[in-house]
Parts: C-alpha cells; structure tokens; sequence
C-alpha cells in the first residue's frame, strides 16, 4: 500500500512539503477551506479535500481535518508551522486515529508548549536560565508576586503569557507602575488569544542576540544539530530576518550553545525535528528561552549550509528510520539570509495589501538563490489569511557575498500591484551595522 501523508496547512509551507514528499514517492495529500479553492498547494498535490468555509476556522478544526485524513486512508500528518502545529491535543488525535504525526509526541509538545514547564525542565538538566517566576497566581496575590520578584531583581522584566508563542503574549515592563497597569491587561489578552490566562515573568536580556540550534533527533535517541542560526532583527517579537550561521559568534561559543542545545532536547526526550532558542547578552552569557516543536519558517537558511533537506529528514524519522549521519559528518560551510516578502505597506505601519492582484511578477535567479513562495501573475493577495508571498534565501560563501547577492536579489524582483517589504528590506541591508554583521 503506497504511503499517503496529508499536509494539514496551507500556502507556501504546504507547498514545500508536498515536494517533500513527492520526491520521497509518496502520494501527497492536500487540505482547504473555501478561500484557497485555487490555492497552488491543493493544485500540485497527488489528491485535495475541502474542509469547510473558514477563513482560517477548518484548518484550525482538529475534528476536520482528522475526518480528511481517515477519508483519504493516509498514513501521516505533517502539520507544517503555524495552524495546529503545535497544539498538543492534535498530536494526539492523530495518534488516537491511528496517523502518524510527523513531529514530537504530543506529551513533548504539551510540556515544551507550557514555558514554565520548559523552564523547570531545562533548569533541572542544568541548562542556563534568565532569573524568572513559576506561573504567578491569580488574582492579586500574583501582582504581588510579580513585584516581590520585581524588587529583588530590577527592571526592565517580560510578562510572558505562558502558553504564548509566535512572538505574541509578550510585555515588556520598565517599572513599578508598568507593572501594575499591564499585569491584569496581560492575563486577559493571554485569556483571550491562547484560552489561558497564566503568566510568569523574566528579568530583560539587554542589547540580546537571539540565536537558535536546529536540532535532529531519532527514536534511538541519537540527536544531532545544524548549527546556529541568528534570529536577531525583529519586529513586534515576530522574526524578520534570519541567518546560519549566527554571526560573531566565536567557533568555541558556537560549539558550546550548540553542545547545550542537544542536552536539552535530551531532557526533553525530543524525537524529529526541533529548535532550541537562547538570548545571548553583551557578555557572550546565553540563556534558554523556549524549544519550538515544529518546523520553523526559517529552515531553509539551515539547508542552505547544511546540505540537509530537513523537511525530508522529518518524514523519514516519523516512519522510524534512524538518522543516517553523524554529527561528524554536518559540514557548516558559508552563509544563508532568509527574508520573508510580504505584500504590506511598510510606510503604513506594515499593513497587509489584502485584496490587491499581483499585475506582474517577475522573482530573481541564480547561482545560491532559493525561493519559497506561491505567489504568481494574477495572484490576488488574501485578505484572510498572512500576507506572505514568497521567502527569499541566498547563499554565499563570505558574509559579504552573501550580503551582495541578497541585494541583487531584491533589485531583481519585480511586483506590481500590491506594496511590499522590499524597500524596507532595501534600507536594513544598505544599513551599514548590517552591513558588518553588527545587530541585536
């Protein structure tokens, strides 16, 4: 029986796996709600099943998307990043309808899902933590907690919702009356977004670089990294630019955040694909932050230098196989930028151009240039779901090559019709801190 594994996302992560999977040859099975019935996932996938109206609802619908799987007899979910990709009561429907799903367990996702679990966890194995709370308890008595702590270790503090993620449940507080408006504002948002109102909080990492370990890990446990990468250049706690490998970090520090990364996962009894995150200090002091359950957007600049197609890898863990590398043998050779190419306004507060038809779309080439997207000629933008367009990855093998072909890049595409991130990207690179590498 051929092996079918059903991709439960959309747009240009959909698309990426299914060409995955294909090239495995296997049979690739798309889902969509009705705004994507012309979507390009559902078009170059082997079979695509309608999962409702949405917008964003169905594919939000773990009893849906299950149904779509047992109706198409698969074998395997890949959730993709985003949607439920990290949603532990998924992970375990699927294992409930006998589906394999192609990430951790759902009782890894449900523990690394909670940051306070996490915490405990990695600071049990040893592992460098930022001074912060447990979950701060209700009401009053938690405000009071968070002052107590505010006192003995100082401002500026995060309020951190504690099932948060993707950047969002964040607050940054800088003293006492901050503390006290923003503590209640917190847990109600953090309510509201995520159907929990805990919260916990840390003490602020001045000036950090944020830099992640892309991790590998198979059922005999053998676990394995690809290096760092620096997530650095943010907007809104939402990554804008990532780079492999992280930039200025001495081979020895590198070697050391990435060695620490692998005994977390191993705390953590991680299996597939993951990544550890840390903020690094102006010292070269790093310090956990969160492990991520699932693929992230930014990949592709571990590919890059790698040689690894970590989609691929995921699959192959999922049905079993071991990994059939070494850490010996990942060899880290040049440099990768990823940007993401959005149809928004950046002069407008970055509004998305929903609605808008791409009039013309011409996108760059050559030698160590990847693109990742689903956008074409006549493709008119979304206003339901995210603005991206495509993701724009470039090689090199200096910093300053890669730097000069990211910027071809740019002056090599041509999109009419909706605005788009490309002069802002224009100016960051042009910028001549980025120029050298130099950014937090």
């Amino acid at each position: 029986m051929k092996t079918k594994i059903l991709v439960a996302n959309r747009g240009e992560i959909a698309i990426r796996i299914i060409r995955a999977i294909q090239e495995l040859k296997f049979e690739a099975v798309a889902i969509y709600e009705t705004p994507d019935h012309n979507s390009r996932h559902i078009r170059i996938a082997n079979e695509a099943v309608w999962i409702g109206d949405g917008p964003r609802s169905d594919y939000l619908n773990i009893e849906r998307v299950i149904k779509a799987a047992k109706r198409s007899g698969v074998t395997a979910i890949h959730p993709g990043y985003g949607f439920l990709a990290e949603n532990p009561n998924f992970a375990v429907a699927c294992e409930e309808a006998g589906i394999l799903f192609i990430g951790p367990s759902s009782d890894v996702i449900r523990k690394l899902g909670n940051k306070v679990t996490a915490r405990q966890i990695m600071a049990d194995a040893g592992i460098p933590m930022m001074p912060g709370t447990q979950n701060l308890s209700e009401g009053k008595a938690g405000l009071e907690e968070a002052l107590d702590f505010a006192r003995q270790h100082g401002y500026p503090l995060m309020l951190k919702a504690t099932a948060g993620g993707g950047g969002r449940g964040i607050r940054r507080i800088e003293n006492e009356t901050e503390l006290q408006e923003q503590y209640s504002i917190a847990r109600g948002e953090a309510l509201a977004a995520f159907n929990d109102d805990a919260v916990y909080i840390e003490k602020v990492v001045l000036n950090p670089k944020h830099v992640e370990v892309q991790i590998l890990a198979d059922s005999t446990g053998k676990t394995v990294h690809l290096g760092t990468r620096d997530c650095s250049i943010q907007r809104r706690n939402q990554k804008l630019v990532e780079i492999a490998p992280a930039f200025h970090l001495s081979p020895e520090l590198a070697d050391e955040i990435c060695r620490t990364a692998i005994k977390a996962a191993k705390a953590a009894d991680y299996l597939n694909a993951g990544t550890v995150e840390f903020l690094l200090d102006q010292d070269n002091n790093y310090y956990f932050m969160e492990i991520n359950t699932r693929l992230q957007v930014e990949h592709t600049v571990s590919e890059m230098i790698t040689g690894i197609d970590i989609v691929r890898t995921q699959i192959k863990l999922a049905l079993g196989k071991r990994l059939l590398f070494n850490q010996d043998d990942i060899l880290l050779r040049g440099h990768a930028i990823e940007m993401r190419i959005n149809a928004e306004d950046p002069q407008n507060n970055f509004i998305p151009e929903g609605g808008k038809t791409l009039n013309i779309y011409q996108s760059p080439g050559g030698y160590g240039v990847r693109l990742d997207g689903f956008c074409y000629q006549g493709y008119t933008v979304p206003e339901v779901y995210d603005s991206l367009l495509v993701k724009l990855t470039v090689f090199g093998w200096s910093w300053n090559e890669t730097v000069n072909r990211l910027k071809r890049c740019l002056e090599n595409f041509v999109i009419t019709g909706p605005k788009t991130t490309i002069p802002f990207y224009m100016n960051l690179i042009n910028d001549p801190d980025f120029q050298k590498g130099e950014f937090d």
